[in-house]
């Protein structure tokens, strides 16, 4: 008996540590593996979705998304820009420039708010130091665009704004360390020449051109490709929403506002006669604010997606078809130098589109022309044969 009890001990021995080491590794199974309530988070699920307007982009595909995208910068900047000029053409309302958007800013923060509750992340992803950064530069962009219109015609400023592809470009290389080809620097060749012709132009026919406009309008345009950048390295780094980015740069960007224009005392006067005129500043800034917010939901969306530079490219389209629409609508002194620096500046767009898209679009060169045409000859000549 004592040696079958120890003839059985290591045999009993054996199951037993085999027990220990499948139920320790029963217990590590299910210690590193995630619940499925886990895996089915709706915030791991929404990460790299792209929401605008309550619509989310991620379920088309990239040529879908590239249209939705243009038509909705299209149609409310279009708006966007009629309004504006309207606000500006109210006799009194020019030195005004800067409140105009602490109210713009104001119903961005409230715009961006709203929505941000009706998404599921309302989580803050970016951090609030770069937010500043973000509300400085939209601060400068906005704020001295608004400004310069007190000085320029709106198609002068519009041109300006334009050719911000050059300092995108530049900001491109210092900040996010990119490359650009021949065909890209040939763009911005073609748009500060067009640039340069069209404000000669202007000074020469417009009785109330002003040089201050035209530095206000510079300083804007260097601020707006700063901030493409910068917002573009901020939502695919920290992949952040665009609710999130409109509510958090505006908002701060109303603070900074508000404090200049109450050290500078700027604020009183800007309120007694935006008081006296509710309806043309007011509620014509409401209407403003609106369209440009749904304006910029498509602008950063297209940043998100597709980059920097394709959304310039888009919006600088925009703002050809609203000088247009300027001329149309609004009265102003008129000269043919207009449409040629215009169409100088449409080929350095038409240049810049090209060189994103050269695997898609191929321009057929003179002698591969000149190589078919022979051929279309030898196969007549061969058929007429035959």
């Amino acid at each position: 008996e004592k040696q079958a009890e120890d003839n059985s001990s290591p045999e009993c021995s054996e199951p037993r540590t085999m027990d220990l080491k499948f139920t320790s590794s029963r217990k590590y199974i299910s210690i590193s593996v995630p619940s499925k309530s886990q895996a089915m988070s709706p915030h791991i699920k929404s990460v790299d979705d792209v929401v605008v307007l309550g619509m989310n982009l991620s379920k088309f595909s990239k040529p879908t998304q590239f249209f939705i995208c243009v038509s909705g910068v299209f149609m409310f900047y279009l708006i966007y820009g009629y309004l504006q000029e309207l606000i500006f053409s109210v006799e009194g309302f020019k030195p005004f420039g800067w409140y105009l958007t602490l109210v713009q800013f104001g119903f961005y923060s409230i715009f961006g708010l709203i929505e941000l509750q009706l998404i599921q992340d309302k989580r803050r992803r970016i951090p609030g130091k770069t937010y500043m950064i973000i509300a400085f530069l939209t601060v400068g962009t906005m704020g001295l665009s608004n400004t310069s219109l007190g000085y320029l015609n709106y198609p002068t400023q519009v041109i300006f704004k334009c050719c911000k592809l050059i300092p995108v470009m530049i900001g491109g290389v210092f900040i996010q360390g990119k490359r650009y080809n021949i065909i890209d620097v040939s763009a911005a060749l073609c748009m500060s020449l067009g640039l340069i012709w069209f404000t000669l132009a202007d000074s020469t026919v417009a009785p109330n051109f002003n040089l201050t406009g035209v530095v206000l309008i510079s300083l804007a345009l260097c601020a707006d490709a700063v901030i493409g950048n910068v917002q573009e390295k901020a939502m695919k780094l920290h992949n952040g929403s665009n609710s999130e980015m409109v509510l958090y740069s505006y908002s701060i960007g109303f603070v900074y506002i508000l404090f200049g224009l109450t050290c500078t005392s700027g604020l009183s006067p800007a309120v007694t006669f935006c008081s006296k005129h509710p309806v043309q500043t007011y509620g014509y800034a409401f209407l403003f604010s609106l369209t440009g917010y749904f304006g910029i939901s498509f602008v950063l969306a297209l940043i998100k997606i597709f980059g920097a530079l394709l959304a310039v490219t888009v919006t600088t389209g925009r703002k050809a078809m609203s000088i247009v629409l300027s001329f149309l609508f609004f009265a102003k002194p008129f000269t043919l130098q207009y449409v040629w620096s215009g169409l100088l500046v449409v080929l350095g767009i038409f240049l810049n589109v090209y060189s994103k898209n050269m695997d898609k679009i191929k321009l057929p060169s003179l002698l591969g022309l000149w190589k078919k045409s022979v051929e279309e000859r030898k196969s007549r000549t061969l058929s007429q044969t035959v």
